[in-house]
């Protein structure tokens, strides 16, 4: 079973990198930001507090939650514009500080690991955490100022609300309990600030041959 995982912060590139990856090996992808966004969405449409830890663990538990095909539902509701919207944005970094959703989630990532025999899976822990013995761990980064203007590209929100927005969810990610966003000792660090797609892919696709 091959696994590729790939790392990094918010606007590092990971989504587009990891369905490039996919694509260039015949992989299938799977966004791991998609599965805490769609809880978060659960936990804003029942009106519970985003920092309520039991309640959020609860959600994500009896949500039905599917990551398939660029596709987000949620307990049948396709979710999957509505997860990229700003309240999302501004509470998923707080959602999945929640060690009891990250344990649920993780489960899941597994059991889709297994379900799709391998596969490109891009995320904060996925390399340190979920698939310590993934075939090849990259970790991607970029500059701020490029990662907000990615962000704001996105169309959701500005480039200065993009910035503030990142720089809450590294500090978030990065100093949370369960599985802080980290590199790998292993890790392929890659720095996509001014490197195409294509030229990013190329770099992981080497470490495979």
């Amino acid at each position: 079973m091959t696994v590729i995982a790939i790392d990094g912060p918010a606007g590092s590139g990971k989504s587009t990198i990891a369905r490039a990856v996919a694509e260039r090996t015949g992989l299938e992808v799977l966004d791991t930001g998609a599965m805490y966004r769609a809880v978060t969405f659960a936990v804003l449409r029942s009106g519970a507090d985003p920092a309520d830890a039991e309640a959020a663990t609860r959600l994500a538990c009896d949500a039905a939650i599917v990551v398939e095909g660029g596709r987000v539902t949620v307990d049948g509701h396709d979710a999957t514009t509505e997860i990229r919207g700003p309240e999302v944005s501004a509470a998923v970094s707080v959602v999945s500080t929640h060690p009891g959703v990250r344990s649920r989630l993780r489960d899941l990532q597994r059991a889709w690991m297994v379900d799709h025999g391998g596969g490109v899976v891009e995320g904060r822990d996925i390399g340190t955490v979920v698939f310590p013995d993934a075939e090849l761990k990259v970790f991607l980064t970029a500059s701020p100022a490029v990662r907000a203007q990615r962000r704001a590209g996105e169309g959701v929100l500005d480039e200065e609300a993009a910035a503030a927005n990142i720089a809450h969810r590294d500090h978030l990610d990065s100093t949370r309990e369960d599985s802080p966003l980290a590199e790998a000792d292993d890790a392929v660090v890659i720095d996509t600030s001014e490197l195409s797609v294509e030229q990013v892919v190329a770099r992981i696709v080497e470490r495979l041959s």
